[in-house]
C-alpha cells in the first residue's frame, strides 16, 4: 500500500528498506524522510528515479517532476 513516506525505487538501485533524506539541490523542495517501500515497471530503466507518494492527488501535482538528491541514511 502507498502512503505518505514511502518511496517508489529501482531496487537494484536503492534497496527496499533503505532510510532516505529526499530534497532538492538548492532545498525549495524538500520532502524530507522516506522509506523504500514499493517500485513500478517505470522505474526499472537505467537511471536512479524515485516515485514520491503524498496524501492526495493535488500534492502529487503541486509538486510534479523534477530532480531530487537522495540521501541514503541507511
Amino acid at each position: 500500500m502507498a502512503i505518505t513516506g514511502h518511496v517508489a525505487v529501482n531496487p537494484n538501485e536503492i534497496p527496499y528498506g533503505s532510510k532516505l533524506y529526499i530534497t532538492s539541490a538548492n532545498n525549495h523542495f524538500v520532502y524530507g524522510y522516506a522509506i523504500a517501500a514499493d517500485t513500478g515497471t517505470g522505474l526499472l530503466a537505467d537511471i536512479v528515479d524515485i516515485d514520491l507518494f503524498y496524501d492526495t492527488y493535488a500534492e502529487s501535482v503541486l509538486n510534479g517532476r523534477g530532480i531530487v538528491n537522495i540521501y541514503v541514511l541507511e
